[in-house]
């Protein structure tokens, strides 16, 4: 019978040593400091030994055709570290990405990776390090295909290749331009949109200008705050001279509100009121 290594053996099932390590333990095969156990022997484990930098390193190997009852679905789940490797990113990158997208964030005392809602409405599974503790998450292999992760990688990267597909909206940035500069270097499409980047950039707020909501529908938030996660929507429907007439104004603008209230994202809607009462 020819045994294998665990690290062989995850790549043959398509999941990471670690996600079989808490397998064997939770099946009681290994000890929680990765030793056999009785049951661990039984299903035909042992031990092997090899002579590495002059020193007999002993580690454990398993059957080839050992059978785990791993579920088909358990196997379609990757880390962030697979998940990475596949942008061509870290593992931290990706995290980070993941959660300024809505669909994870961070554990207690600042370890580890929480699935929030919308991260658990796109397949995310919660799981936790056996011997640390500390909570990491898996998603389906499917999430690399998602249109919001992809375009999100793309704009990471400053690809120029992203293009806007929505004739709607194709059309609406030819009619108004971004030629307004705010003083952090944004170019806005009007000029409320310049007195708002300027108000949030002297405030010493990061923000984006014309962000894309985390779904897969191509819509842009007016501005995007990372910290808690906060869009502004600015429609200037009103009397923003900067936008001339537009009939579809209003129309578009409650369409993006249902959308924010669809997908429950913390919203900031300002009119142009509001931007007129801001101290200058």
């Amino acid at each position: 019978m020819r045994h294998i290594s665990t690290t062989a053996l995850s790549k043959n099932l398509g999941i990471t040593s670690r996600e079989l390590f808490d397998e064997f333990e939770k099946l009681e095969w290994i000890t929680a400091d990765r030793n056999l156990t009785v049951d661990g022997f039984s299903v035909g484990a042992i031990y092997k030994e090899i002579e590495k930098d002059g020193e007999t390193i002993k580690y454990i190997a398993w059957p080839e055709n050992i059978q785990l009852g791993i579920k088909p679905q358990d196997t379609s789940l990757i880390t962030a570290t697979t998940l990475g490797k596949t942008f061509g990113l870290s593992a931290l990158k990706i995290n980070y990405m993941l959660a300024e997208i809505g669909w994870s964030k961070k554990g207690e005392l600042n370890k580890g990776w929480i699935a929030t809602e919308r991260g658990l409405s796109v397949g995310a599974i919660q799981a936790e390090d056996t011997k640390s503790g500390v909570p990491y998450i898996r998603w389906p292999v499917t999430i690399t295909n998602n249109e919001t992760l992809m375009s999100t990688v793309a704009d990471f990267k400053g690809k120029t290749d992203v293009k806007v597909i929505d004739p709607e909206i194709l059309t609406f940035r030819e009619r108004f331009p971004a030629k307004y500069h705010a003083t952090d270097g944004h170019m806005t499409r009007s000029k409320a949109e310049a007195l708002i980047d300027n108000w949030l950039y002297m405030l010493e707020i990061a923000h984006a200008y014309e962000r894309r909501l985390p779904i897969n529908k191509e819509v842009y938030s007016s501005f995007y705050i990372p910290h808690g996660k906060v869009y502004i929507e600015y429609s200037g429907c009103d009397t923003d001279e900067s936008y001339g007439y537009d009939k579809n104004c209003e129309r578009r603008k409650q369409e993006k509100l249902e959308i924010y209230k669809k997908y429950n994202l913390n919203l900031i809607e300002l009119e142009d009121k509001d931007v007129l009462a801001a101290p200058r």
